[in-house]
């Protein structure tokens, strides 16, 4: 019978297929001579005051460019695991690969370090496998793939980061686990503004990031356990924070995503570039599209054309396995990647389950400030609970009901159920080219303080502590 069904919905993808994922491993590491002379910061103290010492791995202590290397590129090569990279305030056109362990990047000034794609190179910065590099305070703009690019790493962090107008994602951590993204701004990606995705448990912390004007705010397919996205603004982007599952990456499915603290309003944006799933899920807040066990606590959610807070499904058309059960959930990263899929031959519908709703305020989503929805499974069997929020309208009708928090629900789940499958002949504004869409200026952002004199800090002691208790519904920004 739901073999049946499914098929049925083959042509358009509930809710989304061909989501979120790495790129093709290729990258241009072109470099040329920075442009310095647009912008004249003070960088008084940044100067090195002796020749950076050279060992057998390479050059240790303090690197400046383009001072000791013309080329953030030649720095990076140049280094010795432990080094700090300093860059001067300039124009970098290049495509920088990092290879060596605990590295620190730096710009000295967020606003005037800037790397440009010029619409040609892939990724600003791309971290590959090395452990523990954080890349701090600089700008990356205008590249077809990722501003800044952390894979299968152990260790990142990324600080006071602007990734501007990118082709794929702005900020993007991909099967990488243990790591910080915070004092991020995002706008103008396709896909999402910041993503970390295939890891469990990822061990990681989003915290004080804006992004918006993207295809989403952020992504998060099949990556969870230990992954807090906090205080945080996600604004008028096409959808606001969607986690996901789906076989097509590994780590499956998405779960134990903690998303506390947030201001997530206006995401109905009709003219950002976008993906597939972008134009699907656009008008939600924050939509869980098939993950399970996430909690969802103290966000102010505000107007939305669809949901303010969705757990709804994820039919995937051509899978490379089956569905996980609850018995599988706690299997890591690590252990999956080590077992055969099974070829379910056939869609396999990801339901949402298991997720808790807690403590949010809610206003003016038009369809309803909470939403619960399937296609085909009894959405009172799927154990998502809701309690405590200050919500008008729910769907199914009194949800908070039907469905309580550590208590025994009652009521009618057919009063005002919501048919998600409706959202599969609606007409979305269609996608924006990355390059031309129409975006906010790009405005001056918050500098990292102490950047010319604070030592090298790479990722060794990531993610940092937060304290959860601590974090209260956010203030009404707009």
């Amino acid at each position: 019978m739901q073999r049946r069904l499914l098929a049925g919905f083959t042509a358009a993808a509930l809710l989304f297929v061909a989501a979120c994922g790495d790129d093709d491993g290729t990258s241009s590491a072109t470099t040329a001579a920075p442009d310095t002379t647009a912008a004249a910061a003070d960088t008084t103290g940044a100067e090195t005051t002796a020749a950076p010492e050279t060992t057998a791995a390479g050059i240790d202590g303090t690197i400046t460019v383009p001072d000791d290397f013309a080329t953030i590129q030649e720095a990076v090569d140049a280094a010795a695991p432990g080094a700090l990279i300093l860059v001067k305030p300039g124009t970098y056109q290049e495509a920088v690969q990092v290879t060596t362990d605990e590295l620190t990047i730096r710009g000295l000034d967020r606003n005037e370090v800037i790397l440009d794609g010029n619409f040609e190179l892939d990724n600003g910065i791309r971290i590959l496998g090395a452990k523990g590099v954080a890349v701090e305070n600089m700008t990356a703009m205008n590249y077809t793939h990722n501003g800044f690019f952390w894979t299968g790493v152990d260790g990142y962090r990324g600080s006071y980061l602007t990734a501007y107008r990118t082709g794929d994602y702005g900020v993007y951590a991909f099967d990488s686990m243990n790591g910080q993204l915070e004092y991020i701004y995002a706008a103008g990606s396709p896909d999402a503004g910041v993503y970390i995705g295939e890891c469990y448990p990822c061990n990681a912390v989003v915290d004080h990031v804006v992004s918006e004007h993207n295809g989403l705010g952020y992504s998060g397919t099949n990556s969870g356990g230990n992954l807090l996205l906090v205080n945080s603004v996600w604004r008028f982007n096409r959808a606001g924070i969607v986690p996901n599952s789906g076989s097509y990456e590994l780590c499956y499915p998405n779960r134990e995503t903690t998303i506390v603290g947030n201001e997530v309003y206006s995401n109905n944006q009709p003219d950002t570039p976008a993906i597939d799933v972008a134009l699907l899920a656009m008008g939600n807040g924050i939509l869980v599209a098939g993950g399970v066990r996430n909690t969802i606590e103290r966000n102010l959610v505000y107007d939305h054309d669809k949901s303010g807070i969705g757990a709804v499904p994820f039919l995937e058309e051509d899978p490379n396995d089956s569905v996980p059960g609850p018995e599988e959930w706690d299997t890591t990263c690590a252990e999956q990647k080590q077992q055969a899929p099974v070829d379910p031959g056939g869609p396999i519908l990801w339901d949402s389950q298991q997720n808790r709703v807690q403590g949010n305020v809610l206003s003016d989503n038009r369809v309803a400030d909470l939403l619960v929805a399937s296609a085909g499974t009894d959405v009172s069997t799927l154990g998502n609970c809701f309690s405590g929020n200050e919500a008008a309208t729910t769907r199914p009708n009194n949800l908070q009901t039907l469905a309580p928090c550590d208590a025994v629900g009652s009521g009618d789940w057919k009063d005002g159920e919501y048919d998600i499958v409706s959202w599969l002949g609606e007409v979305h504004p269609p996608s924006v080219d990355w390059k031309t869409a129409t975006m906010p200026d790009l405005q001056p952002q918050d500098n990292m303080p102490d950047a010319a004199t604070a030592p090298a800090h790479p990722a060794t002691d990531v993610p940092f502590e937060v304290d959860l208790a601590a974090i209260v519904v956010p203030a009404k920004s707009s």
